[in-house]
């Protein structure tokens, strides 16, 4: 992706060499721990490259005494997994319950417009993993098309050939932060591709489309 001032605004150019204007563009790299100048290393608490605090899966440190949740672990960088963590570290500690926060099949959004939802592993992590089919549809809902609106939605699954579970879900859509909290769900249950094809759909939604996608785009 690169990106040039020109006299209409900013010229993006895409990944698959497209170009577009836009009049801003939001650069959003994510976060740096801000552990400098705590003096963590000269207690014995590992950093990483980063500057990350490096945790074990109770979220201790290096130094038994020391524990470390949340952004500054750079594990899972989203507020309900911070608050998992601490619950985890309340149990382990305070109540003598050893307890680990579960950082696998964790549903996030991207509250731009339309929203991005996602959860469970992309196209490109699960083919390397192993044989997977991808069923992706691309449509314009009732709500915009009635409206005479050309917006589009995007639904995508990632299935195993194998064990048949789904292993990713992801939805460009309005309100796709609350479709996705919902799919989370079925994926960490462990539902198959067959499990979302025997539900019958809510007519008329955007979401039926995920139990109604019937054949699969591609195999990898």
């Amino acid at each position: 992706m690169a990106m040039e001032r020109i006299a209409d605004g900013i010229q993006v150019t895409a990944t698959d060499g497209h170009d577009r204007c836009f009049d801003a563009v939001l650069y959003a790299t994510g976060r740096v721990p801000n552990s400098g100048g705590l003096g963590l290393e000269a207690l014995g608490v590992k950093l990483g490259r980063q500057g990350q605090v490096v945790v074990d899966d109770y979220s201790q440190t290096a130094v038994p005494s020391i524990y470390a949740v949340g952004d500054v672990t750079d594990r899972l960088n989203l507020t309900p997994v911070a608050i998992r963590e601490g619950q985890a570290f309340a149990e382990t500690v305070f109540k003598g319950k050893p307890t680990t926060a579960d950082h696998e099949v964790v549903a996030s959004a991207v509250f731009t417009q339309p929203e991005l939802g996602s959860v469970g592993l992309s196209e490109e992590a699960a083919r390397e993993a192993e044989p997977i089919e991808v069923y992706c549809a691309s449509f314009r809902p009732m709500q915009t098309l009635f409206a005479g609106r050309e917006d589009r939605v995007l639904m995508k699954l990632i299935v195993s050939q194998a064990s048949r579970k789904v292993l990713g879900c992801h939805i460009v859509a309005p309100n796709a932060g609350e479709m996705i909290q919902l799919a989370a769900i079925a994926i960490k249950m462990g539902a198959t591709k067959e499990d979302f094809d025997r539900t019958v759909a809510v007519h008329p939604t955007m979401s039926e489309e995920l139990v109604t996608m019937k054949t699969p785009v591609r195999k990898a």
